[in-house]
């Protein structure tokens, strides 16, 4: 943000390491993915907090993938990691690693750890390791491989790597203490037996580091200075730090910071999947889905983003950020760069019957208010229009200043026209509206002397292309459906996709590309979507123009 603000608490630890001298005064982050789905608007904070402290600080900030787990990794999911990074940042990492770069190194620092005494082989199943493991109120019981001799521990894990056993039948655990008030630091899994194919290593290894034994020793491998993670692994830093004085490596320091929770969604990669592989919503980047892609498609643009995670901040303690505050900061943004269209969702005939006939008008009007370098436009006029059903009213309400029986309004950057009558079907429908116009009543030369306190938009009958729109809304009808009874799947919104099949717009959109944003005047911020095709546009609403949740919820 371009105001001052105080600095937050991990911009606190870095002066203050960089003002003692620590690491030479050098400032290094990563942010390391894994790479089992796609990245979300909570992965998003973590991107501009840990690209942005290395920018701030000239330092910098590795792309690591965290590939420890080959049986729910993809490529696919690297690419698309790769991707959302750039756009959102607007520019590359300075280096780009994966875990599994250094499995021959974590290999061989968990030799150094069976070496010293600090880590066993242990034939226990996975149930029995959990029964041992005590609570938070008794310890644990020491597995009855404990104390097998450091040559036998060496000559199991190479059978181990060699592939001799089956998968679960060995893990390798570090030796700390059953009893140890952290229940984490109770003789912890380092490595176990995956006979699965990985993404980058194919078949080469048969065993996998957990996250633990991998994450800081991968840290340490690269110099980070500053390994920064969410809350939920405060618990997990002891460890972190106990096999890097162990092995006696760099010491790279771990550091949390909260996770911001979105309302109306979920953020768990978990439940994300699940709604991709049930179908629930299309795709990893449907646009009501949190991820970062979905955001993309829906509209949301990389700086709203980056904005919106910046006004959140960091802070030490989870909270839940309303997903207004979210489409404000996209609003805010495409008010400024996009350009104002016409285009008709309900649309109704308007008849000006004292137009001639086969007559054409072409208007200037200006492209986006808000930029004056986006210059104009021509809009084609004609004598017959379409324009809003709800821009009429038979019998007006008070204070209705558009479209009814005796009243005027002005079409934008056109004419004034009055309204003389309408027409409907057998259901009572209203089928068209009819108006006379005021020649002298033209847009940027009106010599009228009237002044009219309605503006509504409209598209030439006789110019306007067709086109698919899509209105979003939240994915769920709850505030926080993970915290909610029974299955979060229970609370998915069934109307937070509107599918409007026709809708007409002006001709100027019919060039309208992928990703390029529009301001349907009156009607909300609209995104060209990757379905467009040459004989049919597709356009998605990225937010509408006000917040119309915060207005439901006065009401309420």
């Amino acid at each position: 943000m371009s105001e001052e603000r105080s600095l937050n608490f991990l911009e606190e630890i870095i002066e203050k390491d960089i003002a003692e001298g620590k690491n030479g005064g050098l400032v290094h982050t990563r942010f390391p993915p894994e790479p089992n789905g796609y990245l979300h608007i909570g992965h998003a904070s973590s991107i501009c907090l840990n690209f942005g402290l290395a920018k701030k600080y000239n330092g910098k900030c590795n792309l690591r993938f965290d590939d420890t787990n080959p049986v729910t990794e993809e490529t696919e999911y690297v690419e698309s990691i790769k991707y959302d990074i750039e756009w959102l940042l607007g520019y590359k990492w300075d280096n780009e690693f994966f875990a599994s770069d250094y499995f021959e190194q974590l290999y061989q620092f968990a030799v150094t750890l069976i070496e010293k005494g600090l880590a066993y082989v242990d034939d226990s199943s996975a149930e029995e390791i959990a029964a041992t493991k005590g609570s938070t109120t008794e310890p644990g019981r020491n597995s009855p491989c404990r104390d097998r001799s450091v040559a036998e521990n060496l000559q199991l894990f190479a059978a181990m790597r060699d592939g001799k056993y089956k998968d679960g039948e060995k893990t390798l655990r570090a030796k700390i203490d059953m009893a140890h008030p952290n229940l984490l630091l109770r003789d912890p899994l380092m490595y176990r037996i995956k006979h699965a194919h990985h993404h980058r290593t194919g078949d080469k290894w048969c065993i996998y580091p957990m996250y633990d034994f991998a994450h800081g020793q991968s840290d340490s491998i690269e110099h980070i200075t500053h390994s920064i993670c969410t809350l939920e692994f405060i618990h997990h830093r002891p460890l972190y730090d106990w096999f890097i004085e162990k092995l006696g490596i760099f010491p790279s320091k771990q550091y949390e910071f909260a996770r911001r929770n979105l309302s109306y969604t979920v953020m768990s990669k978990r439940k994300l999947l699940q709604l991709v592989n049930e179908n629930h919503v299309n795709g990893w980047d449907d646009p009501r889905m949190p991820t970062i892609s979905g955001m993309r498609r829906r509209g949301y643009t990389a700086k709203a983003i980056r904005e919106f995670c910046d006004t959140i901040g960091v802070a030490k303690r989870e909270n839940m950020v309303d997903l207004g505050l979210l489409e404000f900061c996209v609003r805010e943004d495409l008010n400024k760069t996009a350009n104002r269209v016409m285009a008709v969702l309900d649309p109704v005939k308007l008849v000006i019957t004292n137009y001639p006939d086969g007559q054409e008008d072409i208007f200037e009007t200006i492209n986006n208010p808000e930029d004056e370098s986006a210059g104009t436009r021509s809009l084609p006029f004609s004598k017959e229009l379409w324009i809003e059903r709800e821009d009429f009213m038979e019998e007006p309400a008070k204070k209705f200043f558009r479209l009814a029986p005796g009243q005027m309004v002005r079409l934008k950057s056109a004419y004034i026209v009055k309204c003389e009558g309408f027409k409907k079907d057998e259901a009572g429908n209203v089928t068209e509206v009819h108006c006379s116009y005021l020649p002298e009543s033209k847009s940027g030369n009106d010599t009228s002397g009237l002044t009219v306190k309605g503006t509504i938009h409209w598209v030439s009958v006789a110019h306007a292309k067709t086109a698919e729109v899509r209105l979003y809304d939240r994915l769920f009808k709850v505030e926080d459906p993970s915290s909610e009874e029974g299955d979060f799947k229970s609370y998915i919104n069934p109307d937070s996709m509107k599918v409007l099949p026709q809708v007409y717009i002006e001709p100027a959109l019919a060039v309208a590309k992928e990703g390029e944003h529009y301001q349907f005047m009156r009607k909300g911020y609209f995104c060209a979507d990757k379905d467009s095709t040459s004989e049919k546009l597709v356009f998605n609403r990225a937010v509408t123009l006000k917040d119309t949740w915060a207005k439901e919820a006065k009401k309420g």
